[in-house]
């Protein structure tokens, strides 16, 4: 067996690398990272893992053996790496994942995938291809309870650009590589980890905070929001990636009907683990128009942070929130994976592991 992953570096890809570790799968990894050399691609994979608290004696069957420098965004790097041709399965958790206009974006997310993927199908021994994607890829037009379906929102109905870029990947791997063995993975909005908190990243928890301090947002406290521990993402994704025999070719990665929150239970159970009261009534239901008038206070109430960047991220989640999308994870229940904690289960983590860190320090992992 030959296990490549890439994105091993970040969030996603770190917790599946961390969890491959933990349950012996080593000497049995390839890991896709962008670095000059082995040595320097090994050493960031060290450091990745260290924020996921990976015990030595596992993080040390890693050597630089285990690494294929290259960049997806310069697909020559890696194609004719030989050991491509001896894959058996991939998890594909690499990705610009950030809510800028990002100007690499399509060239990583698209056409670099469709490059990892002409790699890897010149392997004998291919038996499994796991597309990481983003249940967002829908686009803005739905409603309610949101189904695994393959007809994904065009561009101009996708809420920002990442988004477009995922879904465009998603056609094209279908269109251009039909005998791949391809299995498309959706994950809905990853925050946080179920015992680490925000030590592997400070994604979206920050939006969280913000809306806390500010004690308003562009939707109200009862439209729900679809959240997924990135802890529980990498588990499903690796049973996505071994089980034999799947019913499907595409699951969403959520939390539900069954674990999905309104943003009141949200807002309360961080509430609690601040120590401070809930909003409750004084929790304002306001207009994108208000957003450029209050972010200034905000920022100057945290000491650091840009505004600018402040209200264009509210007005970004606020617009993914409004949508109060739950996605139907009932195919990858069906498969065996354990339905997923929900976000209020574990956000005293959360807090207890950001007290030393700003708001502003968060949004850089979506804001990059």
């Amino acid at each position: 067996m030959r296990i490549l992953v890439t994105g091993g570096t970040g969030f996603v890809g770190g917790a599946v690398v961390a969890q491959l570790l933990k349950d012996g799968f080593g000497p049995s990894l390839l890991l896709l990272v962008r670095a000059r050399t082995s040595g320097d691609g090994l050493a960031r994979v060290c450091a990745a893992m260290d924020r996921f608290r990976v015990a030595p004696v596992h993080r040390l069957t890693l050597t630089e053996a285990n690494i294929v420098c290259g960049d997806l965004a310069q697909p020559v790097t890696f194609e004719d790496d030989p050991r491509m041709r001896r894959v058996t399965h991939v998890i594909h958790a690499g990705a610009i994942a950030s809510f800028s206009a990002h100007p690499q974006l399509d060239a990583v997310n698209v056409s670099g995938t469709l490059a990892l993927a002409r790699a890897v199908a010149a392997s004998p021994v291919l038996e499994r291809f796991v597309h990481v994607g983003t249940a967002m890829a829908c686009g803005d037009s739905l409603s309610g309870l949101v189904p695994e379906s393959h007809e994904l929102a065009l561009a101009d109905h996708q809420v920002v650009a990442y988004t477009a870029s995922k879904a465009e990947a998603e056609r094209r791997l279908r269109r251009e590589w039909p005998g791949l063995p391809l299995v498309i993975a959706r994950p809905s909005i990853v925050v946080g980890h179920t015992r680490l908190g925000c030590e592997p990243s400070g994604s979206i928890f920050w939006m969280f905070r913000m809306v806390q301090l500010l004690g308003a947002f562009t939707c109200s406290l009862d439209d729900r929001l679809d959240v997924v521990p990135v802890d529980f993402c990498a588990d499903a994704l690796i049973d996505l990636a071994f089980l034999p025999r799947l019913r499907h070719d595409l699951y969403h990665v959520s939390a539900g009907e069954g674990s999905a929150r309104t943003i009141r239970e949200i807002e309360a159970a961080l509430a609690r683990a601040r120590g401070v009261a809930p909003l409750g009534e004084r929790f304002r239901h306001i207009g994108e128009a208000d957003i450029d008038r209050l972010t200034p206070a905000l920022a100057r109430e945290l000491g650091r942070g840009n505004s600018r960047l402040m209200a264009k991220a509210l007005r970004r989640y606020g617009a993914f929130a409004a949508l109060d999308y739950i996605f139907d994870n009932r195919r990858l229940l069906g498969e065996g994976t354990p339905p997923p904690p929900p976000v209020t289960d574990y956000l005293g983590v959360c807090v207890r592991t950001s007290e030393s860190t700003s708001v502003a320090e968060q949004m850089a992992w979506d804001f990059k």
